[in-house]
C-alpha cells in the first residue's frame, strides 16, 4: 500500500494542515468558558453549570431532531457573548482551539445584531472580535501553531438589517473581515428577500456566502446562485437531489448540478451538521462520497463544533473512516478550501504553496522512512 492510498492515522491528520471556510463563532463556545461567562454576566438560563455535563447537554439537544432544542442552544451561547470581554474571549479562544487542531486558515461567522443586548454598538461587536481574533493568533504563535482567522458578518435571514450588516461587512473589509453571509431557517425566507444587500456587495466587489440547500433544497441553490450571486455555497448538501445515478452506476447531472460544477462553485460541507439536520442519515451515504468523485469544488468544515461536538480532525477521521481517504484526499479537500477563501489570491496561492503541499508532503514521508526502517531491521 502506497501512500497515495493509505489510510492517515488520527495523529497524522490532527496534524495535517487544514482549511475551514464555515464554522460559526457562537456554535463552538468551550463549556467552560459558558459556565464562567454566564457566571460574570449573571445569566442564570444555563440547563448545567457542570462543564462537561453543560458540553454533554448541547450535544444531546443538537442530536434531539428538535428544532426548538437545537435552536435553544444558540440562546445560551449568544446570552454569554453581550459584551466586549466576553467577546474577544471568545474569539481568542476560538482562533486558539483551531490551531491547537492543525487548522492553519479559517473564516468564522457571526451575526453582530445578536450581541447588542448590553448595549454594544455594531461596530463595536466587529472590533471586539477581530481583536480576540489577533489575541488568539498571537497565543497560538506561543504555542508552535499558525494560524490565520477571517471574519464573516452574517445576517439574519428572518429579520431585515441584512443591508446594514453588508455594509458593515464592507466598512471593516480591510480590518479582518472577509466577506459576508446570510443564515437562519431556509423555508420560508429565501435569500431573494436580501437582494438589496447582495447588489450592494457586488456594486463594491466583495465577497459572499450564502447558506442554501441545507434543508430547503435546489430552490434554495438555485436562487442563491442565479439571483443573488453567491460565490458560495453554504452547505448545498442538496445540490445531490439533481443527480441521477443509475443501477449501472452511470451518472448523469441536472442543469444546476452541471452549473454548479461547471463554475467550480464552493460547496461548505459539515457532514456531522448534516446528519443532525437531516440532510444526511449517515455519513456513508453522505453526498460527499459521489460529489468528491464528480470533482465538485467539496469543502470540509464543522459548522458548529460545540453542537456537534467535533473538530476538522474528527469529521476529517469520519471521512476517512467511511470513504478509505488518503492524505492526498485531505489534501484536495484542504486545496479546495484555499482555493475559495475570501482573501487574495497572491496570499492563497502562497498559502498552498509553502503550507498546504509541504505539510501534506512532509506526512506522507513519514511512511518512507517507516518503511525503510522495518526493512533494514
Amino acid at each position: 500500500m502506497t501512500s497515495q492510498t493509505r489510510i492517515p492515522t488520527a495523529d497524522q491528520i490532527r496534524r495535517a494542515p487544514k482549511v475551514l471556510l464555515h464554522d460559526h463563532l457562537d456554535g463552538g463556545l468551550r463549556p467552560g468558558t459558558i459556565v464562567e461567562l454566564a457566571r460574570d454576566s449573571g445569566y442564570e438560563g444555563l440547563p448545567e453549570t457542570d462543564p462537561d455535563k453543560l458540553g454533554i447537554w448541547f450535544r444531546e439537544a443538537a442530536d434531539s431532531g428538535s428544532l426548538e432544542r437545537y435552536l435553544e442552544t444558540f440562546a445560551h451561547t449568544c446570552a454569554v457573548m453581550q459584551t466586549r470581554d466576553a467577546l474577544v474571549r471568545v474569539a481568542a479562544e476560538c482562533a486558539e482551539d483551531l490551531a491547537a487542531d492543525g487548522v492553519v486558515y479559517a473564516e468564522i461567522r457571526y451575526a453582530p445584531e445578536q450581541h447588542l443586548e448590553s448595549g454594544l454598538s455594531l461596530e463595536e461587536v466587529v472590533e471586539a472580535v477581530n481583536d480576540g481574533f489577533r489575541e488568539g493568533e498571537a497565543r497560538a504563535r506561543e504555542n508552535g501553531h499558525r494560524i490565520r482567522v477571517g471574519a464573516l458578518l452574517t445576517a439574519m435571514r428572518h429579520a431585515a438589517r441584512s443591508l446594514e450588516i453588508a455594509e458593515l461587512a464592507n466598512r471593516y473589509r480591510d480590518q479582518g473581515v472577509v466577506g459576508f453571509d446570510i443564515a437562519g431557517a431556509e423555508a420560508g425566507f429565501p435569500p431573494t428577500r436580501h437582494l438589496d444587500a447582495f447588489e450592494y456587495l457586488k456594486r463594491e466587489n466583495n465577497h459572499f456566502t450564502i447558506h442554501a440547500g441545507e434543508a430547503f433544497g435546489l430552490p434554495s441553490i438555485w436562487q442563491a446562485l442565479q439571483w443573488c450571486g453567491a460565490d458560495r455555497l453554504g452547505h448545498g448538501v442538496r445540490i445531490i437531489d439533481d443527480i441521477e445515478v443509475a443501477e449501472d452506476g452511470s451518472v448523469k447531472l441536472g442543469r444546476l448540478a452541471s452549473y454548479v460544477r461547471d463554475k467550480r462553485i464552493p460547496l461548505e460541507m459539515c457532514p456531522s451538521s448534516n446528519l443532525q439536520t437531516g440532510a444526511a442519515s449517515s455519513i456513508a451515504e453522505h453526498p460527499i462520497g459521489l460529489l468528491r468523485k464528480l470533482r465538485f469544488r467539496v469543502t470540509i468544515n464543522t459548522d458548529n463544533r460545540l453542537m456537534s461536538g467535533t473538530t476538522m480532525s474528527r469529521e476529517f477521521e469520519l471521512l476517512t473512516g467511511a470513504f478509505g481517504y488518503s492524505l492526498t484526499d485531505l489534501e484536495w479537500f484542504s486545496v479546495n478550501a484555499l482555493k475559495s477563501a475570501f482573501v487574495p489570491f497572491d496570499e492563497r496561492l502562497a498559502m498552498i504553496n509553502d503550507v498546504i503541499k509541504p505539510g501534506y508532503a512532509e506526512l506522507r514521508a513519514e511512511w518512507l522512512f517507516q518503511q525503510s526502517a522495518v526493512s533494514s531491521g
